[in-house]
């Protein structure tokens, strides 16, 4: 990577919707040469993509955690209760009071509820504690 590229990439970073052309007069190249150049960086895996952040606020779904206390001798004895709901992103088992740490990702509110619900009344389940994430800043 020459200083151009670094310079194509600064503006991608900035805008990556950004004209070509808009790049070509900011870094003082052709509009054919900063062309090839963005497609020789994504065909060489530099440039890996393009993607668009949503606001929280604008985000569909609902995600939280799930702390989960059982009674069973060994946590694996009831993962599968959390194999078989195709929401849970997660199954960790974690040190303190409660036994496992569970990340859902679902459509709605009223989905997530029906999740817990369905967790809750697992004979083997003893407590379960709700965590919806407010805010992500990370991931």
């Amino acid at each position: 990577m020459d200083k151009f590229d670094k310079a194509i990439i600064g503006c991608l970073r900035q805008d990556a919707r950004q004209s070509v052309s808009h790049i070509a007069g900011t870094v003082n190249l052709s509009r054919s040469a900063v062309s090839e150049r963005i497609k020789k960086l994504e065909q060489q895996g530099i440039i890996r993509g393009y993607q668009v952040l949503l606001s929280e606020s604008q985000k569909e779904g609902v995600s939280a955690y799930f702390e989960i206390q059982h009674q069973r001798p060994r946590c694996a004895d009831v993962v599968h209760v959390f194999q078989a709901i195709p929401e849970v992103i997660t199954c960790r088992g974690i040190t303190g009071d409660m036994d496992l740490l569970v990340y859902v990702q679902a459509n709605s509110m009223k989905r997530l509820h029906e999740i817990r619900e369905n967790i809750e009344v697992q004979t083997d389940i003893i407590k379960i504690k709700t965590h919806v994430v407010m805010s992500e800043w990370i991931g």
